[in-house]
């Protein structure tokens, strides 16, 4: 048939576009999918041409993900063939209109993760609760004809509730649950049925969020880049027994009174605060997400992510928490990502509390309330992360909170919102940090995703400061009054340890050890999660007693109230690069040091 343009502005919108090729070769960090002009793209149907994908049915018995093939025939077959996957399968131009943001990226398609690929190929899919299509494209990247159209693909019950996330709630012994599904309340009722392990059940109720294009702050979130996110469901399990295994399992009764499941899951519930016991966190920053069958993804920023991840699930038995600093999955407006992203981290999140901060890619936007104007969000303006993810704050929308593990308080701050000496966030962490029991929770943390600290970041380097601006000028009286021990960040994007330090200068001269009283908190960027890498100024400060350009995270124990081990881990091996002791007392936490001191009276 005749060629003629799919659409005036972009050949192609989908809900869900993904691409893989085995011909061509990309540069590091180089955006695969740039070199797509798919406003160019064209109708070439061929009736020798097709494109067969199997099985037909995905997901039997309760799978979240599953492997197609997809089998190929063109009767001009050439190295310049590649094949997209729609989801929904049955995809127009005309639904999603493009308009002029530089936040879009090109190929302007609907809702996100991209791959491409020819001759007979295998794709892995998750469950995004619509159908799936896969097409074939001749022309190569710069001037693609649409050749053939497969049949479509379905998961066995796209509706059905998945991806669990777990996170601790507002007080010790509560856990969250929160997942997805595509069930509205109107078709049935969602909960939780859980329990001691080996132990009768009970249910709780969940609660249930949408996210509308409304609720977009601008494009592509509001426009080519919005997808359904479907049904965000929470429940809260209540009165939790301290260091205990419980069962649980997501369910909806439909309004017809039967039941839809999830698989089974087990969790084990947060120590009371100041117990001393052996409690193991994890900390990193900006990991996004990847994909595990080889192609190329939309908005592939992380080539790291998987390591991470997969890292992580190897060693999950010797985890107990993780807090994730911001940057979460990079989804840029492009709202499938999340769905993405939930379905790579739910063997972790769906067995230790998944703990998140926001940075700059969930919340920037101009006139949005964000501290700072950039469009960093692509038009999400945190609503995705704040609805996807539960966090125990007062006002989700204002990203900060506290939380207690056993022997630990931590501090989340919200770098996308002023922090500054005066405002309701400095406040908070004024409260954080002197509200704790240095007692029972000797081990005090500060978290954020923008480096408030310090850091020899080349952009930070150039800038003079080694900080974002105005950072440690307005907090670094607070690390030092309540005697932080150690201040993480996320946002540059490797791994950097600082001395224990106050007003640039250090305060211990140890590297591996530190004992006695607290006499300076130690900064880390930790932001070496998975995104591309970012790299440091020739210039190395006095302070930074450690610098690694890879993909990492950092692990601490607490082995009792006297002795925390941290390490520093790379992604490629899990073997530990940077590590460094803490022995002290009560008494130490006590002791009065410069700008420290409490008032005193001369009174007997």
């Amino acid at each position: 048939m005749g060629q003629r343009f799919l659409c005036t502005e972009v050949s192609i919108f989908l809900a869900l576009l993904r691409f893989a090729s085995l011909t061509f070769t990309w540069g590091h960090g180089e955006q695969p999918l740039a070199k797509i002009a798919i406003h160019r793209a064209t109708l070439a149907l061929h009736d020798s041409a097709s494109v067969k994908a199997h099985p037909l049915v995905l997901g039997i018995e309760v799978k979240s993900l599953t492997w197609v093939t997809v089998d190929l025939q063109s009767p001009n077959a050439s190295v310049d063939d590649w094949v997209g996957v729609f989801s929904p399968a049955k995809f127009d131009g005309s639904t999603c209109p493009p308009v002029d943001d530089p936040k879009e990226q090109t190929p302007y398609i609907c809702s996100a993760p991209i791959k491409t690929g020819k001759a007979s190929l295998k794709f892995q899919l998750i469950n995004q609760r619509a159908d799936f299509s896969f097409a074939l494209f001749s022309g190569g990247l710069s001037n693609p004809k649409l050749v053939s159209v497969s049949n479509s693909v379905v998961f066995a019950n796209p509706k059905a509730p998945l991806y669990p996330r777990l996170a601790q709630g507002k007080s010790w012994n509560e856990m969250t649950v929160t997942w997805t599904s595509g069930y509205d309340l109107k078709e049935a009722v969602p909960f939780v049925e859980w329990g001691l392990k080996g132990e009768n059940q009970v249910r709780s109720p969940a609660g249930t969020l949408t996210i509308d294009r409304n609720s977009m702050c601008g494009s592509p979130a509001r426009t080519v880049g919005w997808r359904d996110a479907g049904f965000i469901h929470t429940s809260f399990l209540k009165d939790l027994w301290p260091n205990s295994v419980y069962t649980y399992k997501m369910g909806h009764r439909l309004s017809n009174g039967t039941y839809i499941w999830s698989k089974s899951y087990s969790l084990k519930s947060s120590p009371y605060p100041g117990q001393d016991s052996l409690q193991r966190i994890i900390v990193f920053g900006d990991m996004g997400k990847g994909e595990r069958d080889g192609s190329n993804e939309y908005s592939n920023y992380q080539p790291g992510s998987l390591n991470t991840t997969d890292q992580l699930i190897k060693d999950l038995k010797n985890i107990d928490i993780v807090f994730h600093i911001g940057d979460i999955c990079y989804a840029n407006g492009y709202i499938s990502q999340w769905d993405q992203f939930t379905a790579q981290v739910e063997p972790i999140a769906s067995t230790v509390p998944y703990m998140i901060g926001s940075g700059n890619h969930e919340r920037d936007w101009p006139n949005s309330g964000s501290f700072y104007e950039n469009t960093d969000s692509g038009g999400e303006c945190g609503v995705l992360a704040e609805t996807m993810f539960y966090v125990p704050a007062e006002n989700r929308a204002k990203f900060w909170y506290s939380t207690d593990y056993g022997m630990f308080r931590f501090c989340i701050a919200d770098s996308e919102h002023d922090w500054r000496e005066g405002s309701e966030q400095y406040r908070f962490i004024e409260n954080c940090l002197a509200t704790v029991d240095r007692h029972k929770q000797p081990w005090l943390i500060f978290a954020a995703h923008r480096v408030l600290g310090y850091s020899s970041d080349s952009y930070y380097g150039s800038e003079g400061s080694f900080e974002e601006p105005m950072g440690r000028q307005n907090l670094q009286k607070l690390w030092q009054k309540y005697r932080v021990d150690i201040a993480f960040y996320g946002h540059v994007h490797n791994y950097e340890r600082t001395c224990p330090i106050y007003q640039n200068h250090c305060v211990n001269s140890e590297k591996n050890h530190y004992s006695g009283i607290v006499n300076g908190t130690i900064h880390v960027v930790a932001g070496g999660g998975g995104a591309h890498l970012s790299t440091f100024s020739q210039l190395t400060p006095s302070w930074s007693l450690y610098r690694d350009y890879d993909w990492g995270f950092v692990k601490l124990t607490a082995f009792n109230r006297s002795s925390l081990l941290f390490e520093y881990k790379k992604s490629r091996n899990g073997l530990v690069y940077d590590s460094f002791t803490i022995s002290r007392e009560y008494s130490d936490v006590l002791a009065c040091v410069h700008d420290s001191c409490a008032k005193t009276t001369l009174a007997s």
